[in-house]
């Protein structure tokens, strides 16, 4: 993973990209990462350069490559919203994690804040209590930040780096 530039984003937002670096970087087997908006929207990835190109890839050949962080986003707010009717059909209460074994790996999804989402995609061969260990001190540094303003200030910088730069 190459580390995204934050040059310009407010401290805490560096926060934000530091942490998710971090957990990158420091958790074998994670491939993934994504932090998703209530609303779906990706906010915070672990691969920005890829959104863009998936996105192209997309629009010439409707199939376009599986893996970035914006198809995991779009897979995290589903399984999310999913998860949470499930949760409030039996009234269990809030949904805190889920945990998605398949055959050539892992789909974690934590909660947040305010319904924002934490996914995480892993290697088959992932150590999954330690993934969901790191993804809980993610969630708990992360959370009590992951004000609106900087769900905008976050939205509006992968926004800009999507366009090239231009708005």
């Amino acid at each position: 993973m190459t580390a995204p530039s934050t040059f310009g984003l407010s401290s805490e937002a560096r926060n934000l990209h530091w942490l998710l670096t971090n957990l990158v970087e420091e958790v074998p087997g994670i491939q993934s990462v994504a932090v998703v908006s209530s609303d779906g929207l990706l906010l915070l990835s672990s691969d920005p350069g890829r959104n863009l190109e998936a996105r192209q890839a997309r629009e010439a050949k409707p199939s376009g490559p599986r893996g970035s962080s914006a198809d995991l986003a779009t897979i995290v707010s589903g399984i999310g919203s999913l998860t949470i009717g499930a949760a409030k059909l039996m009234a269990f209460g809030g949904v805190r994690h889920t945990m998605v074994a398949m055959d050539e790996g892992s789909l974690f999804v934590m909660s947040i804040s305010d319904g924002s989402l934490l996914g995480v995609h892993g290697s088959a061969d992932c150590d999954m209590s330690v993934v969901a260990y790191h993804m809980a001190l993610f969630v708990g540094r992360a959370g009590h930040v992951l004000t609106p303003e900087l769900r905008s200030e976050l939205r509006q910088s992968l926004e800009s780096k999507e366009t090239g730069g231009v708005r």
